[in-house]
């Protein structure tokens, strides 16, 4: 097994690592509303008020009045029907197949998909079928592989982790047939994509007649909690069929209070914090281009740098600590190679993203 070493957040985008103090360019926390006054004070006063756990599923005794709350407060965000809280992002797409198993003819699945698609798609009961990664012909083929009269669903991240790209939704609602559905985790997406927030859905100017979309508030909302975003029989579906919803515990009292704040606070200020999270990124990415570095044209904040060799990466390792820089190596089950991911916030002062670029601007 594994032995991690523990991290010390120290706000600010600081980290303490080895006892180091380091600039952190890791994390999804776009907004750096994990250490948002408001949010910390919603979490303190939750804990007052409501306790820290209802330690029951939310189909028996655990059905507490803040969650239908925060679910009311996702609809007025993303301009959804309805939403549907469940205990973590992970489970949010597991829940939606389960509710769904035996109603689609076949799984059409994203080749880079997040692990927690890939783990929905088996809860689907029908055959599945990978397409190349964003692949919008490919996408039209597997479709076609489907047959004449299938009725497939499609699993997709909204913006993927691994650089920030998008998926085509457009596309593939042009090719779908009208019975088929899109299953989007946006755990990235939302709140950081449109002008809204409301993530890859508005982003691609889609309706969400087809689409559920699937969101975490571990990352633009800093707090804690997966959620469906979806019609109200989707939602009338779920408590009937869902395993892992029906014997789950909901997320703890005091964070889906946080997670409410969060959302207000995103809501009213939003539109200035993606304002200067974008202007950080562009920084980042200018600067990069100008010394010659080809970086792919993604809307989302995070910039992958894969290098070739081991003595690479252990180069860039070793100059990213002398600048005081937390190295974001990453490198997820089921993929060959690791990689560099810097996730940029609107939190990053000018200083340390002047760190980093003088760091990758001499690599």
């Amino acid at each position: 097994m594994t032995a991690l070493e523990p991290l010390q957040q120290l706000g600010g985008s600081r980290v303490r690592w080895r006892g180091r103090e380091l600039i952190y360019f890791s994390g999804c926390d776009y907004f750096r509303m994990a250490e948002h006054p408001a949010v910390l004070k919603a979490a303190v006063e939750g804990v007052k008020k409501f306790g820290l756990n209802v330690a029951a599923s939310r189909v028996t005794t655990g059905h507490h009045k803040i969650y239908e709350e925060l679910e009311r407060e996702l609809v007025k965000f993303f301009d959804a029907e309805d939403a549907l809280l469940v205990s973590n992002g992970y489970m949010t797409g597991m829940v939606v197949a389960q509710a769904l198993a035996g109603n689609f003819s076949h799984a059409l699945l994203d080749e880079r998909a997040h692990p927690a698609l890939q783990d929905a798609a088996e809860q689907l009961n029908c055959p599945i079928l990978k397409f190349k990664h964003r692949d919008g012909e490919d996408f039209k083929r597997a479709v076609a592989r489907c047959g004449k009269g299938s009725r497939p669903i499609v699993l997709t991240d909204g913006m993927f982790a691994h650089d920030g790209s998008v998926a085509p939704l457009k596309a593939y609602l042009k090719h779908l047939p009208r019975d088929g559905m899109i299953l989007v985790d946006d755990a990235h997406g939302a709140g950081v994509l449109g002008k809204e927030g409301q993530g890859t859905v508005e982003f691609e100017g889609v309706g969400r007649k087809q689409i559920i979309q699937c969101v975490t508030l571990s990352k633009a909302f800093g707090v804690y909690g997966g959620a469906i975003l979806g019609a109200h029989q989707l939602r009338e579906k779920i408590f009937e069929r869902s395993r892992a919803f029906a014997g789950s515990t909901p997320l703890p009292v005091p964070l889906a209070n946080a997670a409410v704040q969060s959302i207000i606070g995103l809501k009213t200020r939003g539109k200035e914090l993606r304002r200067r999270l974008n202007e950080n990124v562009a920084y980042v990415r200018t600067a990069m281009r100008k010394a010659g570095m080809e970086l792919p044209e993604t809307p989302g904040p995070i910039i992958s740098l894969f290098t070739k060799r081991t003595s690479q990466a252990r180069s860039l390792n070793k100059h990213l600590f002398a600048a005081g820089i937390l190295p974001p190596f990453v490198k997820y089950p089921g993929f060959s190679d690791g990689y560099f991911r810097f996730a940029i916030s609107s939190g990053h002062s000018q200083p340390q993203l002047d760190k980093l670029v003088k760091v990758l601007k001499n690599f």
